[in-house]
């Protein structure tokens, strides 16, 4: 009896540790949710999660790890209802749970905090289920700390050091290595562009989105947003991710109308298009009374528009859990809009957190996003934040325009 007490006690115990880590981890993400940013307070919270990562029991790590999924990713459920699979929601964020409490769990095959550190700077180059979204120096992004590898590795270092210090008087002395990792505003320089860019916010229920109802009300609603940037003498007007829900390449009268826009700003927005029975997430840019550039996205959205999972498996979960959505094809690379003699990498919501857009570390991007999907919830934040984690990387001031959150200049 008094051992099942102290077992009961202890998972108890184990469970509030790891919750407690977790809530450290993801600190930085729900404060910025509501608006709150104190580096000092983000340094703190961050350096103790990794602290507690390095340093607790493995049960409580495999609690860790759970909770930290579900706090990050929770919000992923949510768009299964509508692909008409609502039903599954609990299941998508018990699955997550699962993911990064095995993710994490891979600290637990060692109980010394040095061999920890090791494996937790492996896996920040891993990104379990395809989906780059968990990055571990990301509850830096708003700190004291930098967001480099270097800097991720010394961190851990200094947090994990005690391990093989026998003598305790010099136990917290590698912690003065974290002062090695303090962020001196050594990011690449980043400027504005020379136009003046109208970045637009819509706020179209994902529900409505796709029905015929919503459909003229939407494009009345894109015609009185390109209209008024006009109005008000800007360069260009930027639009959402399929913000024009058809294949707009086939519709004649709409490229017309958008073409004659044209004329007076670059019109750039997020639709549909379909050539030979296959289907691409695309960014239109009409610019001149009678040029378009059609940008095909590059990076698809893991379990969104495609499936990263063995061929023999990825036509039955399509079908059954995304209604055939998830087969969308792509372009073989990175693309650029040219905007009044300026170019800008094009980057459709997700690619706009993933390397492969930064890979020759582009001056200027112009990202759209559709957030509706995920209303409502932390995710415009964390994609936020992931877009100022690449954007002070590889030195590119972005231009984001979202359906339901997230519209603004990342600089």
């Amino acid at each position: 009896m008094l051992k099942k007490q102290f077992s009961y006690h202890s998972l108890i115990y184990s469970f509030g540790i790891g919750l407690i880590t977790a809530l450290f981890f993801s600190a930085f993400l729900y404060l910025s949710y509501y608006g709150i940013t104190i580096k000092i307070l983000n340094t703190l919270t961050a350096l103790l999660a990794f602290y507690l990562l390095l340093h607790i029991d493995k049960r409580s790590l495999l609690f860790a790890g759970f909770f930290i999924g579900l706090l990050w990713f929770y919000w992923i459920s949510y768009s299964f209802k509508y692909n008409g699979v609502g039903y599954i929601a609990p299941l998508i964020v018990f699955g997550f749970g699962i993911v990064y409490m095995l993710y994490f769990g891979v600290m637990a095959l060692s109980d010394k905090p040095y061999i920890r550190a090791i494996l937790l700077f492996a896996i920040s180059f891993y990104a379990p289920v395809d989906f780059n979204w968990m990055q571990i120096s990301l509850p830096f992004i708003d700190s004291y700390i930098g967001i480099y590898k270097w800097q991720l590795a010394v961190i851990l270092f200094a947090l994990g050091a005690d391990g093989f210090i026998k003598e305790k008087r010099y136990k917290f002395l590698p912690l003065l290595l974290i002062l090695i990792a303090v962020n001196f505003q050594n990011y690449p320089p980043k400027e504005q562009a020379p136009l003046k860019i109208k970045l637009v916010q819509t706020d179209v229920k994902q529900a409505e989105k796709w029905t015929q109802k919503a459909l003229h009300p939407t494009i009345k609603m894109v015609y009185a947003k390109i209209e008024d940037a006009i109005d008000q003498n800007y360069d260009v007007v930027v639009l959402p991710e399929s913000v024009i829900p058809l294949y707009l390449n086939r519709q004649h009268k709409l490229i017309e109308q958008f073409l004659f826009l044209s004329n007076s700003i670059d019109i750039i927005l997020g639709s549909l298009e379909i050539e030979e029975d296959k289907h691409y997430n695309a960014t239109y840019h009409f610019y001149n009374g009678d040029k378009i550039e059609i940008l095909r996205k590059v990076v698809l959205v893991p379990f969104g528009e495609y499936i990263p999972l063995p061929k023999f498996l990825q036509r039955f979960i399509n079908e059954m859990f995304f209604a055939g959505a998830s087969d969308f094809k792509t372009a073989p690379k990175p693309q650029d809009l040219h905007v009044k003699g300026i170019k800008f990498r094009n980057a459709i919501c997700y690619e706009a957190t993933t390397d492969k857009l930064y890979y020759d570390h582009p001056k200027y991007m112009i990202a759209i996003s559709n957030n509706a999907w995920f209303a409502p919830s932390i995710e415009p934040t964390l994609q936020r934040l992931l877009m100022q984690y690449y954007s002070d990387l590889y030195g590119t001031t972005i231009y984001h325009s979202a359906n339901y959150k997230g519209s603004g200049i990342i600089f």
